[in-house]
Formats: C-alpha cells, sequence, structure tokens
C-alpha cells in the first residue's frame, strides 16, 4: 500500500475515534511536506490543489463532518482518494450475508488465486 493511503486509513481512523470518544471537532486540512512535516488547518476552504501547491505540500487532507459521517479527501501529486463513513442509521441495515458470523468464518486458500483465500459460503437461511 502506498505512503499516501496509508497516512489517509490512518487519518480517517483517528477522525473516527475522536468522534466516538464524543470529541465536536471542526473541518481539518491536514498538510504533509515531503520531509514529512505536518501543519494542521482549522476550517480552512481553499481547493486541495490550490492550498498543495502553495504550502508545497507532499500531501493534503482535507477531515469534514456531516449529517454524522466522516469525509476524507486526499491529495498526492495526481494521486486522489476519497472516503466516507458509513451513516450509523445505515448500520444496522447490513445484509445477512455481511454478518459478523459471516465475517468470522476462517479464510481457506483459493485455488483461483495463487495466494488469495476466500470464504466459505455462507450456510443456507432457514425457509
Amino acid at each position: 500500500m502506498s505512503r499516501f493511503l496509508e497516512k489517509a486509513i490512518e487519518l480517517l481512523e483517528a477522525a473516527e475515534c475522536s468522534l466516538a470518544a464524543g470529541d465536536r471537532f471542526t473541518d481539518w486540512t491536514i498538510l504533509i511536506t515531503p520531509t514529512g512535516a505536518v501543519q494542521m488547518l482549522a476550517g480552512n476552504d481553499w481547493p486541495l490543489a490550490s492550498l498543495q501547491a502553495d504550502r508545497g505540500a507532499g500531501m493534503a487532507f482535507r477531515i469534514s463532518r456531516r449529517a454524522g459521517r466522516i469525509r476524507l479527501e486526499g491529495r498526492a501529486g495526481s494521486r486522489t482518494c476519497l472516503f466516507e463513513t458509513a451513516k450509523p442509521s445505515g448500520v444496522a441495515r447490513l445484509s445477512p450475508v455481511d454478518t459478523p458470523v459471516n465475517l468470522l468464518r476462517p479464510a481457506v486458500p483459493n485455488p483461483d488465486l495463487p495466494g488469495a483465500t476466500s470464504r466459505p459460503p455462507a450456510p443456507a437461511a432457514p425457509s
């Protein structure tokens, strides 16, 4: 995984933890220079590409909270990413295939893809 995506995931997880802890965070823009220095700006509304160029940042991220969701936008050169958490009320409507019981089944080697694993099919639902 690229350093850019690793950093995006780290920032999204930090925002989720902050929200779960009850913090009321504002929108943040996070700039990371090519040498790794970090600058955080609260409430900045510049377009990420413009801010990245103006400040000479290697990576730029914006984290915002809207309607109970956390949204992270990121830029690093010509690469971009966008992550958004699921709305809490929608999490309860997962299909039976996505239940934690099915996710806990052990992975087995997938003969179609060398080195890959797959999960055995879920048991049939009672009629």
